[in-house]
């Protein structure tokens, strides 16, 4: 198992991460990918030293070394401030009051290390009426509106994954604040808390769409719309083989290509006006049947290397392999695991998957001995129960 050099623009920053699951150990990811020294803070119940040496399965944990500590105890308690009084930022992703209950709330870690910034994911939020309960992206979706919009016309929605929520609401907005508040720091300003919320970040994306409404160009029920599937020239087909292609021929120039390279329509359908929604249904008729005359790949060669925005839909296990991501290296392989790179790219300070993923409380020892814990001490401390 091999770590690399130090290396991106968060290099030199550190950050704990209290373990949770989901949004806070991706933030703590994207952190990681992108230079941070990340600790994450395990639970002694979770340790299995028989897995020391190799990658963990989870590769949202990447990048970061691991201590495997009892917050419950007062002990384990003064081993997590010690940890945070020398930090850069912490992230947490309990429900609210966990971690004040812990002695480790923003209070408590701001009267070790004023300038830290306190990094929160929750899904409701730190307050109002639904604060205090559980949830997942789906319902944090539904209460949003992002939900309804997604899906087939007169269908039930369609859950995204958890990609929309937890990730691209949650996670990828708590690493934004938290770099925002780093550089705030970095200018002179004290130490605060983030309070990433998921219904807050997915209302954020959302953004675009009440503009398009507002604009009188997004209608209220789904799959109508020229994003949503509604348009047949933005939608996915199925070819001969079974497999799908998928067209985004959303500008009259890119469409004309698609039309000339495809030779459509097919005889005898007909290629009514796209611009007026009632030709939808015939338009999208007549390019299924002719989608259906070839199959998948045939159809991708058929269309690379042009302007018709047709791509082949394609499985977890081919995106790898094709020629564009592989030239772009957009998936890596680090310590035999292939894997998404990190993301963006950087000039001057590139990024790299610098560590697999730790197993709980596998370098115990290494950081307690970096913060100042002798050896006696931690033997005392692993006897007790309070680090594993």
């Amino acid at each position: 198992m091999t770590a690399e050099l130090p290396t991106g623009p968060l290099t030199g920053v550190r950050v704990i991460e209290l373990a949770g699951i989901g949004p806070g150990p991706f933030a703590a990811m994207m952190l990681a990918d992108l230079g941070a020294d990340v600790i994450r803070v395990d639970r002694v119940g979770d340790v299995d030293p028989s897995g020391f040496g190799t990658p963990h399965p989870d590769l949202l944990n990447r990048g970061r070394r691991s201590i495997a500590v009892d917050l419950r105890s007062t002990d384990g308690r003064e081993v997590a401030l010690a940890l945070i009084g020398d930090a850069d930022a912490l992230i947490e992703g309990f429900r609210p009051g966990v971690t004040e209950r812990l002695g480790l709330g923003p209070a408590d870690c701001h009267a070790v290390n004023p300038r830290l910034v306190y990094g929160r994911m929750t899904g409701w939020g730190q307050d109002g009426p639904y604060a205090p309960y559980a949830g997942h992206d789906i319902t944090y979706l539904a209460l949003t509106g992002v939900l309804h919009g997604i899906g087939r016309a007169a269908e039930p929605p369609v859950p995204p994954l958890n990609l929309l929520g937890d990730f691209g609401g949650g996670g990828m907005m708590l690493a934004l604040g938290v770099v925002a508040a780093l550089y705030a720091v970095r200018g002179g300003a004290a130490g605060q808390v983030v309070d990433a919320a998921i219904v807050d970040g997915v209302a954020v994306l959302s953004t675009q769409i009440h503009a398009l409404r507002r604009l009188g160009m997004w209608q209220d029920p789904r799959g109508v719309n020229l994003l949503d599937g509604g348009a047949p020239f933005y939608d996915s087909y199925e070819c001969a083989d079974g497999r799908y292609i998928a067209v985004g021929a959303l500008e009259p120039k890119f469409y004309d290509e698609l039309v000339r390279r495809t030779g459509f329509p097919l005889p005898p359908d007909e290629a009514p006006d796209r611009t007026d929604p009632a030709n939808w249904p015939a338009l999208r008729a007549a390019w299924a049947r002719l989608f259906r005359t070839r199959p998948r790949d045939e159809w991708a060669a058929l269309l690379a290397a042009s302007d018709s925005c047709l791509a082949p839909v394609l499985d977890w296990q081919e995106a790898p392999e094709h020629p564009q991501l592989a030239a772009r290296r957009t998936f890596v392989v680090h310590d035999g695991v292939r894997q998404p790179a990190p993301a963006p790219r950087f000039s001057g300070s590139p990024t790299a998957v610098r560590r697999p993923p730790p197993w709980p409380g596998e370098h115990t020892d290494e950081v307690l001995d970096e913060i100042g814990y002798p050896a006696d001490q931690v033997a005392q401390l692993r006897a007790a129960g309070t680090v594993g």
